[in-house]
Formats: structure tokens, C-alpha cells, sequence
């Protein structure tokens, strides 16, 4: 896995593969929601390689022992909707005790900057360590403006969790949130005049849900 100070772009083969797949315009929404998931599942394995441990007493069929687990009410996952949707069942198969809050932004199509419109979170969200979602890096915008809101309710240990990265949109939380690390799949080249990842694969949400 390459990575800076606050930057991991995943390195696997498997990870390419299918996300090779979903890059494929001719991939439909089944498969392409199935990919998501199983992309969104193999990028918390690294994720999650610092959440903190708790020691249990467990007995096995031969003796008891001291071990690790994760303290439950620990985690919160919060998908920007639409398309960060498609990430959390991908999360909860390794965090099934996780809690999953909401937060909706849309992009306006004139100016490309988010607009929000939905805020539901977990009653005691800035007490944990919280994975935002959405499968496009592009402008930074809603990325940036969910994270603002999260920390103007109390969430100090955050990190945001994509798919396609670009560089303006790293570059955009790198400068407005320099705290919070960023996992991609992958960094693509640019973004084109309508702020959609170039080479990308197209609109992650109208693939998703079969709304192109």
C-alpha cells in the first residue's frame, strides 16, 4: 500500500481486479453493487489496522486465555448519501456492532458545491471512531463539508473512506482537514469541466442504483 501523511492508495491485486470491473462501462448495477461492497470490505481490513483493542477472557475447548477484541460502541460509519450507501454493508460485514449514521449532500449542478440536506448520527457519535464513506474523492467538497459537520458535534478521530480519488478533491481535504487520513482504491489522473474523475467510472451513485 503507497502512502504520505494522510494519503493510503491500496496496492492489491484483488482490489484492482474489481475495481477494474466497475470501471467497465458495460458493468451493471448488480455487479457493480456486489464490487462496491467487496472493495469497500477489503479497505477496512487496512482501515481498521490502529482501532484499539480491549483485553477478554475467553475459554476455548482447551483453556482459558486472555484476548483481544474491539469494544463495542466504538465504531460509527457515516455514508454521505446516495452513493455512500453501497459502502456500509461492506463495513458492517467485518463491524457488525458498528453504528451507521446518515449524512445527505448533493452537488448542485451549476456551481459543483455540496448542499446539504440530510443529518441523522448516533446520539453518541463524538465518542466514536468515526469512517465517513462515499465512493467518489472528487472535488473534496461534500467530503470536507461532512467532515466539518461531524466535528462541530464533538468527532475528534475521523477517516474518510473512497473508492476514486482525485487530486483536487485529496488536495481539497488535505487543506481542510489536515487530521483526517484518506484510504482510496485509487488515484486517478484529474478532474474534466464537469468535475467528474477522469478516467473514473462515471457516476457512482446512477451505477449503483440503475438511475443513469
Amino acid at each position: 500500500m503507497e502512502k504520505d501523511s494522510m494519503l493510503f492508495v491500496a496496492d492489491h491485486p484483488l482490489i484492482k481486479h474489481k475495481l477494474t470491473i466497475m470501471r467497465d462501462k458495460n458493468t451493471g448495477s448488480k455487479d457493480f453493487r456486489h464490487l462496491l461492497e467487496e472493495i469497500t470490505m477489503l479497505m477496512c481490513y487496512e482501515l481498521t489496522s490502529d482501532v484499539p483493542t480491549i483485553d477478554v477472557e475467553v475459554e476455548t475447548p482447551i483453556a482459558k486465555m486472555t484476548s483481544q477484541q474491539i469494544e463495542e460502541g466504538h465504531m460509527a460509519v457515516i455514508p454521505i448519501l446516495r452513493a455512500g450507501l453501497g459502502m456500509v454493508e461492506g463495513i458492517l460485514n467485518l463491524m457488525p456492532v458498528a453504528k451507521v449514521g446518515h449524512i445527505g449532500l448533493y452537488r448542485d449542478p451549476a456551481t459543483h458545491k455540496p448542499v446539504e440536506y440530510y443529518c441523522k448520527l448516533p446520539e453518541d457519535i463524538e465518542t466514536r471512531y468515526v469512517i465517513v464513506c462515499d465512493p467518489m474523492l472528487a472535488t473534496g467538497g461534500s467530503a470536507s463539508d461532512a467532515i466539518t459537520m461531524l466535528k462541530a458535534r464533538g468527532c475528534k478521530r475521523i477517516k474518510f473512506l473512497c473508492l476514486v480519488a482525485a487530486p483536487e478533491g485529496v488536495e481539497k481535504l488535505r487543506h481542510d482537514h489536515p487530521d483526517v487520513k484518506i484510504y482510496a482504491a485509487a488515484l486517478d489522473e484529474r478532474l474534466n469541466e464537469n468535475a467528474y474523475i477522469v478516467p473514473g467510472l462515471g457516476d457512482a451513485g446512477d451505477r449503483l442504483f440503475g438511475t443513469m
